[in-house]
């Protein structure tokens, strides 16, 4: 590789950490082809990209954009970064759900929103609710209280209903 593609390299890395909401640092190492190809199908599902990056390429991109010192001693061995730009809780469940499955992906460093996460917090990061639960759970809570209105008012509108038909009974009889 000449110094012009790993430029390029390094320019495409940074600007997808500048972008990024999230990235996972993973060891990848023990993956088969197979097993590589249904990571990142199941990366891109959840609308993660997922790049495998030489650690020194990765590590000037790093420097590019400020802030992520402590991340530049994990950079040992192979390492694939998934970056994430909406969800920061999607590439754990992803890692998390494909280690339970195969158990050969090692999360060595996680950053959300600046904050750096050791890898050993894999675990507590995938139970964290994810920005789609978030949002339902806010939804489902402004709806609730508009769902007893309408029930309350649907068993005014019955008790008016039932007090008009004893009035109109009243006055045939």
């Amino acid at each position: 590789m000449n110094k012009a593609e790993k430029e390029a390299i390094v320019a495409e890395v940074a600007e997808k950490i500048s972008r990024a909401s999230a990235m996972y640092f993973a060891d990848f190492s023990g993956l088969t082809v197979e097993e590589e190809t249904e990571l990142r199908r199941e990366f891109r599902k959840s609308g993660i990209e997922y790049r495998v990056v030489k650690n020194t390429l990765a590590k000037k991109a790093l420097e590019r954009v400020t802030g992520y010192d402590r991340v530049y001693d994990k950079l040992v061995g192979p390492t694939g970064i998934a970056f994430s730009y909406e969800d920061i809780i999607a590439p754990a469940k992803v890692i998390k759900k494909f280690n339970e499955k195969r158990g050969k992906l090692t999360l060595k460093v996680a950053v959300l929103e600046k904050q750096v996460f050791d890898g050993k917090q894999l675990d507590q990061l995938a139970k964290l609710p994810s920005k789609k639960e978030l949002m339902a759970g806010i939804v489902g809570s402004i709806q609730a209280p508009i769902a007893g209105v309408v029930g309350a008012i649907g068993a005014v509108m019955r008790d008016l209903v039932n007090v008009v038909d004893a009035i109109e009974k009243k006055k045939a009889a």
